[in-house]
Parts: C-alpha cells; sequence; structure tokens
C-alpha cells in the first residue's frame, strides 16, 4: 500500500518569469514564493523500474500514450469488440490481445497495471476485478454512478491496498494548471465563487435516434449506455476545474434540470431510458467547505461546446478562453483586463518524460494524466487524483442529479475519505 499522497512538487520546466508574475499579481511578498508554474512533481528518470499496464477499451483507451513513457510498457489490450482490439494494437504495437477483461484477468501473469476506459457504468465492477487482481487500476471518468458504487470503491481499496486514479481531463488543461498555481501563490486574493461548464451538445435530434452507427448505440443495435444519460452522471469535467485549483470540498448542491417545453423533447425518445433521467441540461449552485460558491453547468442541449471555467477571487479573476468571443483574460484589481498568454506546460514540463512532451487530447491533458499514473507507481506514492479526489469530484454530480428531480432542493453531499 502506498504512503499517503504529497503535495506536487514544482519542477522547472515551463515557468512564467518571477517579473512577469510580479508585474501580473503587483505583490512583491510572492518574489520568495520562488512560483514555478509547473504541473507537478519531475519523472523518475534515475529510476529504470518498469510498469506493464494493460488497456481496457479500444475507443477512448486508444488515445492514450503509455508506450511513450521510460518506465511503461504496454503487455494486454482488450475489448470486447474486434474493431477496438485492432485499434488497440495499432496504437500500442501490442500483440497480446484477449476478447474480454475477464479474459486478461484469468490469463495475463504479466501486468502490473490496468487503464479502464470502458463504459461510465461498467467502471466500478471493472475496476473491482482488477484491484482484486492485484493490478492498480486509472480509471476514465466518472469514477462512479452512485452513493453505493462510491462505497464500493472505498471499500475495494482498503481491502486490496492497490493504487486507483482517475483520468480526468481538467485538472491537466493548461489554464487550469496555471490557475491552480496562481491559486497556490495567493494572486487572487480569495476565491470565493468560479464557474464550470461542461456543454456537448447532441446535435440533429433525428440523427440521435437514426444513427445507428453513433455512440448511443451498440453494434447489435441496442442502445448504449450514453443514451439518456443524466447530465449531473458526468459532472466532472465541471467540478474538476474547482478541486483542481483550490482542491475544496462541495458540501451541498442544489441543481435545476431542463426538460424542455416542446413535444420534440418532451416525447424524442431521449427520454425513454435506463435512468429514467428526463432532463437535457442541468445547472447547479454548489457550496465549498471554505463556504465559498460554486456555479456548476452540464447541457446535452446547447449552441456551445466544450470545458471551460472563470475563477472570481477579491483580489483578481481568471477567464479560460472562449471560443470565437476572447483567449484566455487575467483580471487584476489594480491593473485592468488583459489577454493572457498560457504556457504551453507540456513543452518543457519535467514531469513529462522528453518522449512525452508534445501536444496530446483534451488540451494537452492526456500525456500529464498518463505520466503522473506511471511516475506515481515508479516512485510508490499515491497518483496526484487519487480515490479521494476522484469522488469529491464524481458524488457532487450524484447529488445534483438527484436536488434536480427534487425541484432544486438543497441536499447535502457526503465525503468519502479513501
Amino acid at each position: 500500500m502506498f504512503p499517503p499522497r504529497e503535495d506536487p512538487i514544482p519542477d522547472h520546466g515551463a515557468r512564467m518569469s518571477r517579473r512577469g508574475f510580479l508585474e501580473f499579481t503587483g505583490s512583491a511578498a510572492l518574489a520568495a514564493t520562488g512560483l514555478s508554474l509547473a504541473p507537478g512533481r519531475a519523472f523518475p528518470a534515475e529510476n529504470a523500474k518498469k510498469i506493464r499496464i494493460g488497456v481496457v477499451g479500444g475507443n477512448f483507451g486508444a488515445q492514450w500514450h503509455w508506450h511513450e513513457h521510460p518506465n511503461c510498457v504496454v503487455t494486454g489490450v482488450t475489448d470486447l469488440r474486434p474493431d477496438r482490439r485492432e485499434r488497440l494494437v495499432k496504437a500500442y504495437g501490442c500483440n497480446t490481445v484477449y476478447d474480454s477483461l475477464e479474459t486478461m484477468v484469468k490469463q495475463a501473469r504479466d501486468i502490473d497495471a490496468v487503464a479502464v476506459f470502458s463504459g461510465a457504468p461498467d467502471h466500478v465492477k471493472h475496476a473491482e476485478i482488477c484491484m482484486a487482481r492485484g493490478w492498480h487500476v486509472i480509471s476514465a471518468v466518472p469514477a462512479c454512478m452512485s452513493l453505493e458504487e462510491a462505497e464500493r470503491l472505498v471499500e475495494i481499496k482498503k481491502r486490496t491496498g492497490m493504487s486507483y486514479m482517475m483520468a480526468e481531463t481538467s485538472w491537466y488543461r493548461q489554464p487550469v494548471i496555471y490557475a491552480r498555481n496562481l491559486y497556490k501563490a495567493g494572486g487572487f486574493g480569495e476565491m470565493y465563487y468560479s464557474e464550470h461548464d461542461y456543454y456537448h451538445d447532441l446535435g440533429d435530434l433525428r440523427r440521435y435516434t437514426e444513427d445507428k452507427q453513433g455512440r448511443r448505440y451498440e453494434p447489435d443495435g441496442s442502445r448504449s449506455w450514453r443514451w439518456g444519460l443524466p447530465p449531473m452522471l458526468y459532472p466532472t469535467h465541471s467540478t474538476g476545474c474547482l478541486l483542481g485549483v483550490s482542491d475544496e470540498r462541495i458540501t451541498k448542491v442544489s441543481c435545476l434540470g431542463w426538460r424542455g417545453d416542446s413535444p420534440k423533447y418532451r416525447e424524442h425518445p431521449f427520454v425513454d431510458n435506463v435512468y429514467r433521467n428526463p432532463f437535457y441540461s442541468a445547472a447547479s449552485i454548489m457550496r465549498t467547505d471554505r463556504g465559498h460558491m460554486c456555479r456548476c453547468n452540464v447541457f446535452w442541449r446547447i449552441v456551445g461546446h466544450g470545458e471551460r471555467a472563470q475563477w472570481f477571487g477579491d483580489r483578481a479573476s481568471l477567464y479560460m478562453p472562449l471560443d470565437g468571443v476572447h483567449g484566455a483574460v487575467e483580471a487584476i484589481r489594480t491593473r485592468g483586463h488583459r489577454q493572457l498568454d498560457v504556457p504551453r506546460y507540456w513543452e518543457t514540463a519535467e514531469m513529462l518524460p522528453p518522449a512525452m512532451r508534445h501536444d496530446s487530447g483534451h488540451d494537452g491533458s492526456h500525456v500529464f494524466l498518463a505520466a503522473e499514473f506511471i511516475n506515481a507507481l515508479v516512485e510508490g506514492r499515491e497518483p496526484e487524483i487519487g480515490l479521494e479526489r476522484a469522488l469529491a469530484m464524481t458524488v457532487p454530480g450524484i447529488i445534483a442529479h438527484e436536488s434536480a428531480l427534487r425541484d432544486g432542493e438543497q441536499l447535502d453531499v457526503p465525503r468519502f475519505e479513501a
């Protein structure tokens, strides 16, 4: 079992000059911090330990960079679909292929960790299978879809002692890295309010039902887990922009859902789903353990797209880019607004092995998530986005959906310690 996670040690890769940062904050007191705008601790270049990883899921799971890390080798891949198994083989150059995770668990003898990128309802089940086998797990989001599953994950980790990480991309988006370091340096002052949006429009509603090749259908024509998914059961792209900056815990939530007024929404097959979910979009206001406010939106029906956030303090505010409107903007009480060139941390960050210092999916986050998981296992520590933080990002959404079903009733958010 790994020791408790430590705060990441800043490396000295991508940094803003001290003078530039002081001009931004207007505070000479920050000069003593030696602030380096870095994503995390340097990778263990002198450690020769190898992590043998298996990859589950040939859709999103084929978009990662395990094979580029010098301390990692892909030793097994699996998906239920032959075409996706072939995609994994091409992505990672691994010819050890299993027709299912269950087969991999029974037959593999050369795996230390598993990347679980299966469908969301299977994440907990698959994590449990792997951790019980003695394999560490990194899982796609969300970590779980119910409070019972959250409790199950905590029990699994305590029972097995294996490491768990959630691959939340917002944590390592370039503006979020910048905001996190600004927060640590006190640049926001008291960051008392933030707004976080995940907008993923359904597109043409007729095509939603007719496109049998789309992600909302399985190859056999049955509906996939994405059909009618409650927005707030997929919250972490939004909540990750709060925890990934201030590490606050959400304690209360009130949420409203949007069903649509017209028959094209109310009578659309979308609302006939296994979740009994009537909502296309949901907006919530959340309270943190520090008495701060946070607004989190997840919309499936909107003229807009992407993940973005803005953070407000009594001293400074920061706005992520808004496509077609503005780039990243920083606002200082004493200096006004100005456009911000957010560093491309992936270019030089020592957290990344040289072969991984390139752009990647979800605003450069994929290489950081892969590197952090492998680095943590090599160093024998808990990863940055361990189970406790994973649940702290996921559970508020579960409670938010319940609040929406109760017409916005404010509900307490339970805290899980792992």
